[in-house]
């Protein structure tokens, strides 16, 4: 049978050859078509390009990008990976081009290169025109400043809680890595500020364990057969908005029955207590699918900008004490009071400082689109369609403010007014239709930390050789996980009722 297998197939292996050496020439040729005179390689492998690189080095790999952006007046690059061709952009002009050109016949938001595959097809970032603006409006009153005020709350009692267990961890004689501790910490803050009581016992921990299983699918390749982390992702996803959904059914219950919000869905609940009862399955599902990329957005976002926060403040001991000085101004631990809305809205240095962490080190530092056309960026250069395109968040945090390198807070204080004079820099949470309707409720997580962390705990970075590189976990993490000595600064823990 061998034998005669050989005998069939031998006189065909050359056509063979060529067949797919004709092939991989025409994807070199289709990639070097589509680059033009855009830096980037000149030579990819054949269907997967660079992925290997992207993913076993991701810092180094967009690094590179970055580079041959910055090579060219135009401030935009090329490469190639797993059969798609992608641009790289590094000019803050042509980043808020394509921000304001998200609709159907120009750009579209995917979040991630393989996202609708993750996330599915009928989510928020996926949305355009009059749906998309209808949707904005019914989240709009999930931020208002009651509500802010509930999630203050919760915030500030999760973060306490956590900071207790890290010092009871570290006790100032063991270094603790914080990356996990703080995703953690975040994970249950946004589960508790979202869904609150609806949440709870063994679906809660399931959720964690579809959660990580979503994380860790998201840094992988996009290998869609079973066993795969990708196919894991995915998969998890589906069941992570049924459980989802399932607590939006149950906050509707509670809303009905008149009930005061005590989280973010039952804000939400409250403006579609007139959806027709044939209409609430599917609608549940659908909100269901929202607050997921809520807890994306929130997630991993918020651990990287608290991991960065530490860093910077335990290098810069004068801005450090400038904050505790001014919580001190509006809240003690000795009071068990928490701190409200209002301190939050007078502690301007505190925010100063939030503000610059999320600058220096912006947690999601590309936003991936789609061209849906054959797009002009420039007069000499259009994207063709089909093309993924990373505008480069991070790199427009470095261009236009003063000393941009430079740590330094009072760049958003009213004396400067950086924030406003280079306002089209400050691209961290996006620009346009799609800007994150939820940046307020992120900046106030990050102060809270902050103010908390100052106030409560002595801390002490356990330095090694390039402790504070950054690397992709998928938002920005510094590279040692934030290796940290703790213990405790004041008195005693606050209690908050």
């Amino acid at each position: 049978m061998e034998l005669a297998w050989r005998i069939i197939i031998t006189p065909y292996i050359p056509y063979l050859i060529t067949t797919l050496a004709l092939l991989l020439l025409f994807e070199q040729i289709s990639y070097l078509k589509k680059k033009r005179f855009l830096p980037g390689p000149t030579l990819v492998l054949p269907f997967i390009g660079n992925a290997v690189s992207l993913v076993r080095n991701p810092t180094k790999f967009w690094d590179l990008q970055s580079s041959y952006a910055k090579s060219t007046p135009l401030g935009i690059s090329a490469n190639y990976i797993i059969g798609r061709y992608i641009v790289y952009v590094y000019s803050t002009d042509l980043s808020h081009k394509i921000f304001s050109n998200v609709r159907p016949d120009a750009f579209h938001l995917v979040g991630h290169p393989f996202g609708k595959k993750l996330f599915g097809e009928h989510n928020l970032i996926y949305m355009f025109g009059q749906d998309h603006k209808d949707l904005r409006r019914q989240i709009a009153p999930n931020f208002t400043p009651k509500a802010l005020q509930i999630y203050t709350n919760i915030q500030q009692r999760i973060i306490i809680k956590h900071l207790v267990c890290w010092v009871e961890k570290s006790r100032g004689e063991f270094s603790i890595p914080l990356r996990t501790l703080c995703r953690d910490m975040n994970l249950e803050t946004s589960q508790t500020v979202f869904v609150g009581p609806y949440l709870d016992g063994e679906s809660r921990t399931r959720f964690n364990v579809d959660y990580n299983f979503f994380n860790v699918g998201l840094m992988k390749l996009p290998i869609d057969f079973p066993g795969f982390a990708f196919r894991n992702a995915a998969s998890a996803v589906q069941r992570l908005v049924d459980t989802l959904s399932g607590c939006v059914e149950e906050s509707e219950k509670k809303v009905e029955s008149g009930e005061e919000p005590t989280c973010l869905i039952d804000f939400w609940m409250q403006e579609n207590l007139s959806e027709l009862p044939e209409k609430k399955t599917h609608r549940h599902r659908e909100i269901g699918g929202h607050l997921f990329d809520f807890l994306f957005a929130s997630q991993d976002a918020s651990t990287s900008s608290l991991l960065w926060a530490i860093v910077y403040l335990e290098s810069h001991p004068k801005i450090l004490e400038r904050v505790r000085k001014e919580v001190a101004e509006y809240w003690s631990p000795e009071n068990d009071a928490v701190l409200t809305g209002d301190h939050l809205r007078q502690m301007k240095y505190t925010e100063a400082v939030a503000r610059e962490v999320v600058r220096i080190r912006a947690p999601a530092t590309m936003v991936p689109h789609i061209a849906g056309v054959d797009f002009p960026l420039t007069e000499n250069y259009v994207i063709p369609k089909g093309t993924i395109v990373f505008p480069s968040v991070f790199d427009s945090s470095f261009q236009g403010f003063t000393e941009p390198d430079r740590f330094d807070p009072d760049r958003f204080m009213e004396d400067r007014q950086e924030d406003r004079v280079y306002k089209k820099n400050f691209l961290a949470f996006g620009a346009g239709a799609h800007q994150c309707v939820g940046q307020r409720y992120a900046i106030n997580h990050l102060m809270l930390f902050i103010a908390m962390f100052a106030t409560l705990v002595d801390f002490k970075r356990d330095r090694t050789d390039g402790c504070d590189e950054i690397t992709y976990v998928p938002t920005i993490v510094p590279k040692d996980d934030c290796r940290v000595f703790l213990s405790q600064r004041c008195r005693r823990f606050p209690s908050l009722s």
